[in-house]
């Protein structure tokens, strides 16, 4: 060794120096820099699996955000739909209601302006009456008996004769209604004479309705079924005129 020049001794004394350093160097700065370079790639991994969990979870995030609102948004149209239809049911109801209440107006009001009518023709009936008479008392130059002044102005009216009706003498009815019309409003007795002819004829379930028509000037014009039995003066005065043409 000497021969090489190597100082056996220096060369041992360096080698101890050298583990020395290496071990003071492994204990003190390797072995502490690895274990921090450890936790620093654990932390960095922990941080990049964070934030996949963190954008995994603001996705899904996202995606029930946006199933909520698209609940919510399907929640509010139905239920915008059922209130605009019930909206509507109401709606058609107060019509219907309005459209029923003015309906019942209109045939009161009708019905009212239907009996003021036949109460002032019920009044003209006697007027006309008195001044028949008197016209005939008149163009006879003599009195006659009021009672059958009366009775000839009540046949000419009611079109009844010694309680028939005349129009409906060798007739022969069918039919399961009749309706009579009248030149001023029948008594409550010539009614009933109306009445009891016709269902004798017709039948007891028949029904009878009665109406006004000053037109026909007097007697009765009644209608059963496609039938019209005309003793109306009005149409005993066309037959007239039609037979002198």
């Amino acid at each position: 060794m000497e021969g090489l020049g190597i100082n056996l001794g220096l060369l041992l004394l360096q080698i101890l120096s050298f583990v020395i350093v290496f071990v003071i160097l492994r204990a003190w700065v390797f072995i502490p820099i690895v274990i921090m370079l450890e936790k620093r790639r654990e932390k960095v991994a922990t941080g990049i699996e964070d934030g996949r969990v963190a954008a995994d979870a603001r996705q899904n995030a996202e995606l029930d955000a946006q199933k909520i609102i698209a609940d919510a948004q399907a929640k509010a149209n139905h239920v915008i739909r059922e209130s605009t239809e019930r909206a509507e049911v109401a709606a058609n109801e107060i019509i219907r209601e309005v459209e029923t209440e003015a309906s019942k107006v209109r045939s009161g009001a009708l019905s009212d302006i239907q009996a003021e009518r036949e109460r002032m023709l019920g009044d003209l009936r006697g007027q006309v009456a008195a001044l028949a008479m008197a016209a005939a008392q008149k163009l006879i130059g003599a009195s006659l008996d009021q009672q059958h002044q009366h009775r000839l102005i009540n046949e000419f009216f009611s079109g009844i004769r010694s309680g028939n009706v005349v129009v409906l003498e060798n007739e022969k009815l069918l039919g399961a209604s009749a309706e009579v019309t009248s030149a001023l409003p029948l008594t409550t007795e010539e009614r009933d004479s109306v009445h009891k002819d016709i269902l004798s004829r017709v039948g007891s379930q028949a029904t009878v309705t009665y109406r006004v028509d000053p037109g026909i000037l007097g007697g009765l014009v009644i209608r059963v079924g496609d039938k019209v039995l005309d003793g109306s003066v009005a149409g005993q005065l066309e037959t007239m005129r039609q037979t002198l043409v």
